[in-house]
């Protein structure tokens, strides 16, 4: 994956600039690896900014739709700094962007969330003219303890509707505080099975990743943990769905 991007506002022989992202599907706490070659135009120009962000789409920050992506919000940034780029002359930076265990998800159980959008965006400032290029999107797949917890779901006869990152300051319970390290999180809400007559209300869970162990947080409530060492599914099913109705004041 790549994109091409003048830099217009500087005139036809302005540098251009390509990212390359090699591996475009990846999970939490890997490494996403991108090659940035920035090529000289028909002068000599001082960079003053080379910077690469993973960007998410944040509910909040987008007013006029579910599926807008006007304002993304920046999880991982990595700054190149300035530098002297002569008339023809190519620069090559290679990047790897960590992900945090606690990255918003794209796809699970091997399907799109819908929603859900991830990408890298690069950005080159020269006298003062920004050029954000386009957006190079990536998949972010599901740790197999979150693919066992929506396989859970599933089994329990939940349905997906929407995944949709919040961001601070949008409140977060006290009591969760000392599980969550990054200012933001992923809520994905199902439609309740139809047997558990509730309707057309939906679950909101949010699937808080560490290295080791993995919360789940159903509707507001105080979270299951399941070990990844001990996955069972049967068992994991069990569990949630005990919580669920217990959180639920179905038990």
């Amino acid at each position: 994956m790549g994109f091409r991007k003048l830099l217009s506002a500087l005139g036809i022989q302005a540098p251009d600039i390509e990212t390359v992202v090699e591996n475009p599907r990846v999970r939490p706490g890997e490494e996403l690896r991108c090659v940035v070659r920035v090529r000289g135009g028909g002068a000599a120009v001082d960079v003053e900014r080379l910077r690469l962000d993973l960007v998410v789409r944040a509910e909040d920050h987008e007013a006029d739709g579910s599926t807008a992506w006007n304002h993304p919000y920046p999880v991982v940034t990595a700054d190149l700094g300035g530098f002297r780029l002569g008339a023809g002359e190519t620069v090559v930076h290679e990047v790897s962007l960590r992900l945090p265990w606690e990255m918003p998800l794209t796809h699970a159980r091997g399907v799109r969330l819908p929603g859900a959008r991830v990408a890298v965006r690069t950005e080159l400032a020269i006298d003062d003219a920004v050029d954000k290029g386009d957006f190079d999107e990536i998949e972010v797949h599901a740790l197999a303890a979150q693919d066992a917890v929506l396989h859970a779901y599933e089994e329990l006869g939940f349905r997906m509707h929407e995944a949709e990152v919040k961001v601070d300051p949008v409140p977060w319970p006290s009591e969760w505080a000392d599980r969550r390290t990054q200012p933001y999180w992923q809520e994905i809400d199902l439609f309740f099975p139809e047997s558990w007559n509730r309707g057309r209300e939906e679950l909101e869970t949010i699937l808080i990743a560490r290295e080791d162990a993995l919360d789940a947080h159903p509707g507001g409530s105080p979270a299951v943990t399941f070990v990844y060492a001990d996955l069972d599914q049967r068992a994991w099913t069990d569990a949630l769905e005990k919580h669920v109705r217990h959180c639920c004041g179905m038990d």
